[in-house]
């Protein structure tokens, strides 16, 4: 008998066994139709699971949904995330390496020639046809050299960038040119000395000043490109400034700095914390959501890290998630005024994250 999620149950749906409460009684008989109602009241009883009539083949829980999002280091230098390789037929995915690889040539040739804008805009759009499906704590790239992780950070930054320009509320106008601002943030790397950039140990202050010299060099490498704006330039150059002006090059606050150098500012910084590097280990979404939190206090703009904490931490009661003792769990309950740590259910206990500061999420699974 086939069990589904009951956040992936449709309405419609014939239940083949009883569902229980935790506290033993009988919420649904077998044999019952499933209507949109119930759905929400399945998820106000924490019920995760329910049986539902039809053959396993033809059952809506994958079977992939046994596989975790654990990722392995293998020699060659690359991340292989196993759960993500099982959605091989992923069109978000497909898109999303296309993205990667045209980035990566854009790159190697930036310095020298023009920058391909309508093919990497073409390419683009064919990304965020799909952007449904692009959850911003869920998705991982299948496979990640270290050495490309400047290309991911690019494009992840674009996908980001772009729902949370659509989160805050700007007009669409703004959406494609954030996606851009995401996109080439960065660009100015391609002028800074590689090996500072994959330096594993901590840069002197003269290297620091050279690293640092990538935002005037990317508003250079566009100053002159057709089809972006002049806020996707002013991305490059201060997506590293912050509110208070302690940030660089220019030391500039609040409403100095563009709102897209604002909004690329959240998502780099939570890409390049959650990404492996060649000098460090991926950290937790849950972890980094939290310091971008911290940040918000006269760093970061704190509407556009409210919101986007809000909106990436809107999960369906029941997603599967691994703490950082390695224990294997489901969201049940997530207070909004706390969205960063939520109640978990680890086989017969509830987490209480709120009260065991100790722990947090490590990844979600599925």
């Amino acid at each position: 008998m086939p069990s589904i999620m009951v956040g992936e149950v449709k309405p419609g749906t014939k239940i083949i066994k009883d569902v229980v409460t935790p506290l033993g009684g009988v919420l649904f008989t077998k044999g019952k139709i499933i209507l949109p109602r119930d759905i929400e009241i399945l998820q106000a009883f924490l019920i995760q699971q329910i049986e539902i009539e039809g053959t396993l083949g033809d059952s809506t829980a994958p079977d992939t949904a046994k596989a975790t999002k654990q990722t392995t280091l293998v020699k060659s230098g690359a991340v292989i995330n196993e759960s993500q390789l099982v959605k091989s037929n992923s069109p978000l995915h497909d898109e999303y390496e296309k993205m990667v690889a045209l980035v990566k040539k854009s790159y190697a040739s930036a310095a020298a020639a023009p920058l391909p804008i309508l093919e990497l805009r073409s390419q683009l759009e064919a990304l965020i046809s799909h952007l449904k499906d692009y959850h911003v704590l869920k998705f991982a790239p299948r496979v990640h050299l270290e050495q490309e992780y400047n290309y991911h950070n690019a494009v992840l930054s674009a996908l980001t960038s772009y729902k949370i320009a659509q989160w805050c509320g700007y007009p669409q106008k703004d959406w494609m040119q954030c996606a851009f601002a995401g996109l080439l943030h960065d660009i100015g790397n391609v002028k800074v000395d590689a090996a500072l950039l994959q330096k594993p140990t901590p840069l002197t202050p003269p290297e620091i000043e050279e690293v640092r010299r990538h935002t005037t060099y990317g508003y250079q490498l566009l100053r002159n490109v057709t089809a972006i704006n002049e806020g996707v330039r002013l991305a490059a150059l201060q997506h590293h400034e912050k509110i208070d002006g302690s940030g660089y090059p220019l030391h500039m606050e609040g409403s100095q700095i563009h709102f897209y150098a604002k909004i690329v500012a959240v998502a780099d910084i939570f890409h390049a914390m959650t990404l492996v590097k060649a000098y460090r280990r991926a950290q937790s979404p849950y972890l980094v959501l939290e310091q971008l939190l911290t940040e918000s206090f006269g760093k970061l703009d704190p509407v556009i890290v409210q919101t986007f904490i809000q909106k990436t931490t809107n999960l369906y009661n029941g997603t599967r998630i691994r703490l950082s003792d390695g224990r294997h769990g489901e969201i049940i309950f997530t207070d909004r005024s706390n969205p960063t740590r939520p109640m978990v259910q680890v086989e017969s206990a509830i987490v209480n994250l709120m009260l065991e500061r100790e722990l947090y999420i490590q990844e979600i699974i599925a």
